[in-house]
């Protein structure tokens, strides 16, 4: 049995959250406050963690910096009124796996926290075909799937090559690199990538999947607003170029 962890201020909301998930075969840990969330993460056995932004003693956004320094695999998932644009790229950002606007629908939330732990299992993996397991070199870039880092060698002056720039990356990018590399040249739906990645119909709405994207380019692009790896195919979704 999966534990969810629901860390929720509103105790009406929270209580519901139990119930749902609990009536889907669920067991659940709740709290109000970012403190005790962050303590019941650290503990052994939970297996998702479903939060809310805006609570006291620390926010959500707290909680998940707190998980990510010592778990970079528990998937976490936004729950939030705050729709504004910054505030989901914010979240992506910290290492969410997804970011819920409320009111949400029950089936939704739902499907998306069973697609979460689907991820969080190595499934994602396995449903997003072959990919490489070693580090891999495309242009300036050298990605390492084990250590989940990407380093960018520098381009310095006078024929000197200056320091690389090495970063961390978040599973599911690992996941997106490794698929395109493997898959180069070929076009891929957005549609297409949030199945195959998020392992949810998203009915039609892709900005999840463009800020995931847009936060990758940061990493792996030396003009993010220029790409030359992940090329925008408009209208249709993205291209891998090595």
């Amino acid at each position: 049995m999966k534990r969810i962890l629901v860390a929720e201020d509103e105790a009406a909301i929270r209580e519901g959250l139990v119930d749902l998930l609990e009536s889907e075969g669920f067991a659940v840990t709740a709290v109000s406050d970012g403190e005790a969330a962050i303590d019941a993460c650290r503990s052994p056995g939970v297996d998702l963690a479903l939060l809310d932004i805006m609570m006291p003693k620390a926010s959500g956004y707290d909680v998940c910096r707190a998980i990510r320094m010592y778990d970079s695999r528990l998937p976490v998932v936004f729950l939030s009124a705050r729709e504004e644009e910054i505030d989901k790229v914010l979240g992506l950002e910290l290492g969410a796996d997804d970011y819920i606007v409320k009111p949400f629908g029950v089936r939704e939330l739902v499907a998306r926290v069973k697609a979460a732990l689907r991820r969080s299992e190595g499934d994602t993996a396995c449903r997003a075909g072959i990919g490489p397991t070693r580090p891999f070199t495309f242009g300036d870039c050298t990605v390492d799937p084990r250590s989940y880092t990407v380093e960018l060698r520098a381009r310095g002056g006078a024929g000197e090559e200056g320091e690389p720039k090495r970063q961390e990356l978040s599973a599911r990018e690992v996941d997106l690199l490794r698929f395109f590399y493997a898959n180069p040249e070929t076009v891929h739906s957005r549609d297409d990538l949030l199945e195959r990645f998020w392992g949810v119909s998203y009915g039609g709405t892709t900005r999840t999947l463009d800020q995931h994207i847009a936060k990758l380019r940061q990493k792996i692009e030396r003009d993010p607003a220029n790409p030359r790896h992940i090329l925008t195919v408009h209208g249709t979704g993205y291209r891998f170029r090595a």
